[in-house]
């Protein structure tokens, strides 16, 4: 019982970690670029096997914001 709420309670800290990045991701565009590049980097050293195409940002932006109207 004591290991489920210690892990409930590290579910909602990474929650709110999560919750405050998107924050801080959404107000700043290149906050987001840096992130995405952090991401490829650690793809292409992990996984040498994966290929990756990356898409720019602006392009993604505005699927995220069609993405939005139709929701």
């Amino acid at each position: 019982r004591r290991a489920k709420i210690i892990a409930a309670e590290g579910e909602l800290q990474a929650a709110e970690k999560l919750t405050q990045a998107a924050v801080m991701m959404e107000q700043s565009s290149i906050t987001l670029q840096l992130r995405y590049l952090q991401t490829l980097k650690e793809v292409a050293a992990e996984n040498n096997s994966t290929t990756l195409f990356p898409i720019p940002i602006d392009m993604m932006k505005a699927f995220m914001e069609t993405k939005g109207k139709k929701d």
